[in-house]
């Protein structure tokens, strides 16, 4: 199937929606954490640039999972947090969490050149 293409089951559509470049880091973060502004998620989510970081921001609200408000402040104080369709998610982030650890423990992670440091 082309990556452009509609997925043809519901599963393969969550999977596309949550597994793109900084998605799950920033619905973890949102998650452990609670609401957070633009900036201070920028701050927690290293490495990720603001241009990619706004993409994945409205591609999340957009598919209902976090929530923006905005406030009418100079500079506009703009503030995000997970949905309940967004807080689903967690005990699937807890569930690969420990599945991760269990496998680092195992060094699954080492012939692949990506085990934690």
């Amino acid at each position: 199937m082309k990556r452009n293409q509609a997925p043809s089951c519901p599963m393969e559509a969550l999977l596309r929606l949550i597994t793109g470049p900084w998605t799950l880091h920033i619905i973890w973060v949102l998650s452990e954490e609670g609401p957070k502004r633009f900036g201070d998620l920028r701050r927690v989510v290293p490495g990720i640039s603001a241009r990619v970081l706004t993409e994945r921001l409205r591609m999340l609200e957009q598919a209902g999972i976090l929530w923006r408000e905005k406030a009418q402040t100079i500079p506009p104080a703009v503030t995000y947090g997970l949905t309940e369709r967004g807080k689903e998610l967690r005990s699937v982030l807890d569930s690969l969490g420990d599945i991760a650890h269990r496998w680092q423990a195992d060094g699954a992670f080492q012939a692949t050149g990506l085990a934690a440091e």
